[in-house]
C-alpha cells in the first residue's frame, strides 16, 4: 500500500475497524474511505456493489461484522449467522468484481474446534466440533475465510484472512446483555466499586483460560500484514495474539485489583463456561515479523481509563 492509496476501512466505528482506521491514519496513509451503516448497508448487495462501483477502493479491510458473547451468541443465532454471512459475501464479491488489489478478511478465534489441541494451529480448522454456544457465528467467519480462499483459487484475487483472539480496548462494547468477557468484568466491578457492592457475581466456575490482545496490537499485525505479505505468504489464514493465556479467575482478580475493588469475588457455576481452553498458536505470525507489545496489565489499565471517560 502506498500513503495515497484509496483504502476502504469495513466497519471503522466499531473496536476493531476503528483501530485500524488510527492505525493507518498514525502511519499517515490519507485516502480511507469509510460508511457508516446507515449511509452503506452490507447485508444489502446492491448497495455495496454501487459502492464499489462508484469509489473504487484499491484496498480493502474488512472489520465490518455483527458480534456479541456468550448470551447474545446464545440468543440471536439466526441474526449472527445471517448477517455476517451476507456481509462478508457481499463485500469479497464485490472486492472481485470491482478488481480490489487486496483484502484482508477479519475472522475470530471460535472457529476451532471445541476441544482442539492448545495452542490452536491453522491446521486445526474444521478438524472438530465448534463450541456450541457460538457456532452461528463461528460457521459464518469459517465461510468467509473459505471465500477468501476459494476466490483466490479460482479468480486469482489476493485476499487474506486473519483470526484475532479475544480482542479489547477504546470502543469495546461494554453492554453486559451483549458484550464479551473483558468489558463485561470492566464495567461489573466498576460499578460494585461505584455502589460499594459486598460481592460481584461472574458467570461460570472461572476456570476457562483465555487470552487476550489489545486491539491496538491486532491493528498493527493487520497493517503490517497488509504492508508487507500477500495471501501466497500468508497461507489460507493467519493466527494473530500473543501466545499465552489465563484464566477467567485471574483475569476477574486482575481487573478488580486495577478497578480498585475490594468485595468478594463468587462464581456462578450454574452458567456456561463456554469453551475450555482458547489459546492461538502465533508462530506463523511471529515468523512474518510481528509480536503483539502491549502488556495485559496495561492495557486493562487503559482501556478502563477509557471506559471512566464517558462516564
Amino acid at each position: 500500500m502506498k500513503l495515497k492509496s484509496k483504502i476502504y476501512v469495513a466497519g471503522h466505528r466499531g473496536m476493531v475497524g476503528s483501530a485500524i482506521k488510527r492505525k493507518l491514519e498514525s502511519k499517515g496513509y490519507t485516502n480511507l474511505i469509510t460508511r457508516t451503516h446507515s449511509e452503506l448497508d452490507l447485508t444489502n448487495q446492491q448497495d455495496v456493489n454501487n459502492f464499489f462501483e462508484t469509489e473504487r477502493p484499491e484496498y480493502v479491510f474488512l472489520a465490518a461484522a455483527k458480534v456479541g458473547g456468550i448470551l447474545a451468541n446464545s440468543t440471536y443465532p439466526a441474526e449472527f449467522i445471517y448477517q455476517n454471512l451476507m456481509i462478508e459475501a457481499n463485500v469479497i464479491h464485490a472486492a472481485y468484481t470491482y478488481g480490489v488489489k487486496k483484502l484482508l478478511f477479519l475472522g475470530s478465534s471460535c472457529i476451532y474446534p471445541k476441544f482442539a489441541p492448545q495452542p490452536m494451529k491453522e491446521e486445526y480448522l474444521l478438524t472438530g466440533e465448534l463450541e456450541v454456544t457460538n457456532e452461528a457465528y463461528a460457521i459464518a467467519k469459517i465461510a468467509g475465510i473459505r471465500l477468501c480462499k476459494h476466490y483466490n483459487q479460482q479468480y486469482g484475487t489476493n485476499f487474506m484472512s486473519v483470526m484475532p483472539t479475544n480482542l479489547y480496548g477504546q470502543n469495546d462494547n461494554f453492554d453486559l446483555e451483549s458484550s464479551h468477557v473483558m468489558p463485561a468484568l470492566i464495567r461489573k466491578f466498576h460499578e460494585a466499586k461505584m455502589e460499594d457492592k459486598p460481592e460481584i457475581i461472574i458467570w461460570g466456575t472461572g476456570s476457562p483460560r483465555r487470552e487476550f490482545l489489545h486491539v491496538d496490537d491486532m491493528a498493527d499485525a493487520c497493517v503490517h500484514l497488509m504492508e508487507n505479505y500477500d495471501e501466497s505468504n500468508v497461507g489460507e489464514f493467519v493466527n494473530i495474539g500473543v501466545g499465552k493465556d489465563i484464566t477467567i479467575q485471574e483475569l476477574a482478580e486482575l481487573i478488580g485489583d486495577i478497578v480498585g475493588y475490594e468485595g468478594e469475588i463468587v462464581y456462578d457455576a450454574s452458567k456456561p463456561d463456554g469453551t475450555p481452553q482458547k489459546l492461538l498458536d502465533v508462530s506463523r505470525l511471529n515468523g512474518l515479523g510481528w509480536e503483539a507489545r502491549i502488556l495485559l496489565r496495561d492495557g486493562i489499565t487503559e482501556t478502563y481509563e477509557w471506559y471512566k471517560s464517558g462516564k
